[in-house]
């Protein structure tokens, strides 16, 4: 496993054109990648295709990474993989849209383009009656085909001031893969001994004494060694 400042060092060099660099984080990140694609198994989509579709990506993620993100490389990457699956599963794989909703969409983002250059923003319910169709096919069809976005994209919020489109986001199913990318990522750092204590007490729910019997100390020691796992753990986030 690539320590962060070794992957940051080979995304230097793969932005400046080095394709060995691309190689290595390609093959370190193939676990992340099947990690990603084991959810989409079993729609009709090949294993290769998800994988080769997952790659890119990943390339996406290592061409537009900066520092200036704030974040940990896997956690940026995560959001441009799944982007890059659904759009395909969108446009060529499971999930298909059809001619007519693709049509009916273009004319209405046309349509709505006209009017707001006369200064009005016409209402889902108007869009309905000036096409002759039901305001929910002009919802489906502008929705239906809308391309996905980066998490990470800047959006305006109620103040006005510029946030991430993932502090707008509920807790939902990327969000807690993301979690457990960041968690994995932290507990790798930790020494074997701490990692057990770790699994024993949070993901076993054992108690201190229990784990102290299991390792052979007292639960005092269990206690110390806990308050300054956690101690870790929390400086690892703040990173």
């Amino acid at each position: 496993m690539l320590s962060h400042e070794e992957t940051m060092a080979l995304i230097a060099l793969a932005q400046q054109g080095d394709e060995n660099a691309t190689t290595v984080l390609l093959t370190e990140n193939a676990p992340l990648l099947k990690s990603i694609i084991k959810r989409y198994l079993g729609k009709h989509i090949e294993y290769d295709d998800l994988y080769q579709i997952a790659s890119i990506g990943l390339l996406k993620s290592i061409k537009n990474f900066s520092y200036e993100h704030n974040v940990r490389f896997s956690t940026y990457a995560v959001p441009m993989i799944l982007g890059e699956i659904k759009r395909y599963m969108r446009d060529d794989g499971y999930l298909k849209v059809s001619r007519s909703i693709k049509s009916l969409s273009s004319k209405i983002s046309k349509y709505i383009d006209e009017q707001v250059q006369t200064g009005n923003e016409p209402t889902v319910e108007q869009i309905a009656q000036h096409f002759g169709v039901e305001p929910t096919d002009v919802i489906f069809a502008m929705d239906a085909t809308k391309m996905p976005v980066s998490l990470y994209e800047k959006a305006n919020d109620s103040d006005g001031k510029q946030t991430e489109l993932i502090e707008h986001l509920p807790t939902d199913e990327d969000k807690k893969m993301l979690d457990k990318l960041i968690l994995k990522d932290m507990l790798g750092k930790l020494s074997p001994r701490e990692q057990k204590i770790v699994v024993l007490r949070y993901f076993r729910d054992m108690t201190q004494g229990e784990i102290a019997r299991k390792l052979g100390v007292s639960q005092v020691q269990v206690s110390r060694l806990e308050n300054k796992i956690l101690k870790k753990l929390r400086d690892l986030y703040n990173e």
